[in-house]
């Protein structure tokens, strides 16, 4: 289930109705908002969606069709055999359902995003979203540091 509506700003937000969701309690839907970026544009994916699977507004928001044409919901489980069968085929290992979770957390951190943002927008109750930003300010300052070895200034003698 999911609603098109502006902001504040006038920009396009998509609210997703997750009937459940890790980090909601039993019984309760979960809403989640995407907001357009200049990468990514949740309203084309979901039109593109819509063309690929012409699925009824009864079923499943995320489907697929079977071999016998049949709508089915998009589980975890194939979704991730899915998207690992496309990273391995070009060579980049496989992932995990948290790897997005953390792409995310890194993505918004390399951006400059508030973490106590990152933080809210994530659905954090705990401080476990604190793991990524050490993680991504080691992996940072290592790439720095390892660029500023590289660099070497014009007439210098090695």
């Amino acid at each position: 289930n999911f609603h098109i509506s502006l902001d504040n700003d006038n920009r396009p937000v998509i609210q997703l109705r997750l009937p459940s969701a890790k980090t909601a309690k039993p019984g309760e839907s979960q809403t989640v908002t995407l907001t357009q970026q200049n990468v990514c544009s949740p309203h084309d994916a979901l039109r593109n969606l819509a063309t690929i699977v012409p699925a009824l507004p009864s079923d499943p928001l995320f489907s697929w069709r079977d071999s016998n044409g049949e709508i089915r919901p998009m589980v975890k489980d194939a979704a991730l055999s899915r998207i690992n069968s496309i990273l391995m085929a070009w060579g980049w290992g496989t992932s995990f359902g948290h790897s997005f979770r953390i792409g995310g957390a890194s993505f918004y951190l390399a951006q400059k995003v508030d973490p106590e943002i990152i933080r809210i927008a994530g659905r954090w109750k705990s401080l476990a979203y604190e793991t990524y930003i050490r993680a991504f300010e080691q992996a940072a300052s290592r790439h720095m540091a390892d660029a500023a070895n590289r660099f070497q200034a014009p007439n210098a003698t090695p």
